[in-house]
Order: C-alpha cells, then structure tokens, then sequence
C-alpha cells in the first residue's frame, strides 16, 4: 500500500516532540538549582509554566498535518524568540555575567527544528538566525563561546532541514514506484486474459483470411492489424513517464500506438527520455508522416528510433511512388500543408530538424531529430 502523503516525515515530528520534552526537562532542571540565583525567581516560574503550555500546544498541533502551516510555525517562533528576549531582566544581567544560562538554554531550538523539518535547509537556516539572533542580544558582552550556541542553531536547521527533504524525495520516489509495480501487475493480468482470447482469435481470422479475395481479405487485414496493436499496448512498458519522475518521458511509449500490422517499429532496448513537449511534438509529427504514408503510399512503413545522445532521430520509411520534384513547394503553395506545418513545423519549433529524402517508385525516407533539451 502506498504511504499516506508526508508519511515519511511523520517520525521526524515525533522526534521533535520528544527532544522539546527533554530539553524542558533540562531548562526545569536548570531553573531549579539556580533558583536562588536569578533577579526575579517568580518570573522565571510563569515564564516556565508558559513554555510547559507551549510545549504541549505545539506537541499536539505539530501531530495534525493540516497544522503544520505558517500561523503554528510562526507563533511557534515568536513564543520562544519572546521568551529569549525576556531572559536579562528575569534572569539578571549580574547572573548571566556570573554563568548562570540563559533561559531557554537548548529548548530555544525547537522552532528551528519544526522549521527544518517543514520546510528543509533554507527555513530551518532562517529560523536559525533569527533565534540566534535573538539570544545574542540578550548578551551585553559577545565573544567566542557566545558564537558556539549559534553555530549549533544552525548545523541543527541545516542538518535536519537535508534530512527532512531526502525523507520527502524518498517518499515520492516510493509512491512512483509503488504505482508502477501496481500498473505491471495489472497490464499483466490483463496480458494474460487477453493472450488466451482475443490475440488467439485474431491472429486465426488473420492466418485464414490473409488469402480470400475481396472483403474477407480485408477483414483479416484489419484483424492482423488489431492484433499487432494489441500486442503493442499490452506489451508497453508501463506509463509514459520515466521512473525518476520530472517531465522525462520515454519516447517508444508515444511511438508504440503506431506499431501496426502495415507499421514495423524499430527501437532502442533501453529507454529513450525527452523533455513531455519534445517528445509529444516528435510523436505527432511521426503520426502525421505515418497519415501520409496510408493516404500517399499504401503498404507498409517503418519507423526507426536512434538514441544518438545529444539528439534523437525517427526515421519513417515506406515503399510508395515517392514524391515527385517541386510537389512539396507545389501543395504548400495551394494551401496545403500537412508536410510544412504538421511535420515540419512541429519539429523545428522544438529546435529539431527535418530531412525529406524521395525518388520516384523509390519510397521516400523522412527524418526527423530534435535535441535532447529543448532550445
């Protein structure tokens, strides 16, 4: 089963939980021995039992996903980055000059942790600063050992924040290859269903009709057809998308619906990714050869697929009469213009090239290569 969204991050909450109940734990303890020490003892009571509260609010607000926006994070941060500030004049200047830590000590850092871990390195580094910030200015005298507690602040925002956004990339790859494992398993039994019936009686009524003048020679022609198609689509290798995700799409997918029993495809045994719009201008535009080829040529074409690294090229070859000289510039000057706009056009807007090679009763070979990123 596919993990629920943010599944990954769910433990990274919990931690977070966790370690602010400790460092409570740790200011309680603080406040306890160095109770007799501090400028207004009461002060620093209610200052504790608010950081008791904000404790659990924060515990159980962070546990709802739905929670976990701006309003609670920035909250979250103006309480303790309030409670910092509050630390010279309940804790007194003559205190913190004599050792005695500041208030907030290691629970200062949860904001920066929740930031971190909704938001990765870039928030958990800002909410950093600005708690570190805030705790330097508590301190009338700022030296090295002051920098320490900084430094900390932000290898902890920086740190956790990477962690967060792999648990995240690792979740999304998961559901991608979760989804692709069900999408296999499905076209498999529906390969297997289909193999023992449809593709059967097709391919019999193809074999017995090849021969029969007439109709039933046409019929059995389509019959073979269908069945090649069939083959082709439940012999796909699964959805059009690359298994890394982003707008890669594998090209013998968007060619694979032409396979036929008149169109013999030919491609690389590895995936061929392009860009969803290179690949979608590249696939419409071999379709469009392929319709002229069905209208121009009759019988069979071939198209192949060369993966040349930085480029690709679909070759479409068929065995008609071929195009006579001048035709092209002919029918494009009546208006005409299936090979200019839906086959030419399509490729050069994606930066790719066209190369029409044709010679009576010779058949006519159409190339087409795009680069690999768009231009």
């Amino acid at each position: 089963m596919p993990s629920p969204p943010g599944g990954f991050e769910v433990p990274l909450w919990r931690a977070l939980t966790v370690f602010r109940l400790a460092s409570l734990a740790y200011v309680c303890a603080l406040a306890v021995r160095d109770a007799d020490r501090y400028a207004h003892p009461y002060a620093v009571g209610v200052l504790i039992l608010l950081m008791i509260v904000w404790t659990g609010a924060t515990a159980i607000g962070y546990s709802r996903p739905a929670w976990r926006r701006w309003p609670l994070l920035l909250a979250d941060l103006g309480v303790v980055v309030a409670i910092v500030l509050a630390t010279p004049w309940v804790v007194g200047r003559t205190a913190l000059t004599h050792g005695v830590p500041t208030l907030g000590v290691a629970w200062m850092a949860g904001p920066v942790l929740a930031w971190a871990v909704s938001g990765g390195r870039r928030r958990g580094t800002v909410a950093a600063l600005l708690v570190a910030g805030a705790d330097l200015a508590t301190r009338e005298r700022i030296g090295q050992s002051s920098f320490t507690g900084v430094i900390l602040m932000l290898l902890a925002g920086v740190v956790v924040g990477h962690v967060a956004r792999l648990a995240a990339s690792a979740e999304e790859r998961l559901q991608r290859a979760v989804e692709l494992e069900a999408a296999t398993r499905e076209r498999e039994r529906l390969a297997r269903g289909i193999h023992d019936s449809v593709l059967q009686v097709l391919a019999l009524v193809q074999r017995r009709g090849a021969d029969l003048p007439g109709e039933a020679g046409e019929l059995a022609r389509l019959a073979g057809e269908q069945e090649a198609a069939l083959r082709a689509l439940i012999a796909g290798a699964g959805p059009a998308s690359l298994p890394d995700g982003g707008e890669a799409v594998d090209l013998r997918t968007l060619l694979g619906r032409y396979a036929s029993a008149a169109v013999a495809l030919s491609a690389p045994a590895t995936p061929v990714p392009l860009p969803r719009r290179v690949a979608g201008e590249l696939a419409a535009a071999t379709g469009a050869a392929l319709d002229n080829v069905g209208r121009h040529a009759g019988g069979r074409a071939w198209v192949l697929i060369e993966d040349e690294g930085a480029t690709v090229t679909v070759s479409i070859r068929d065995e008609g009469p071929g195009i006579p000289d001048g035709r092209l510039a002919e029918a494009a000057a009546q208006g005409r213009l299936g090979v200019t706009q839906s086959i030419r056009g399509r490729v050069t807007d994606v930066g790719g090239t066209v190369r029409i090679v044709s010679a009576p009763e010779a058949g006519t070979e159409i190339e087409l290569s795009v680069p690999r990123s768009p231009r």
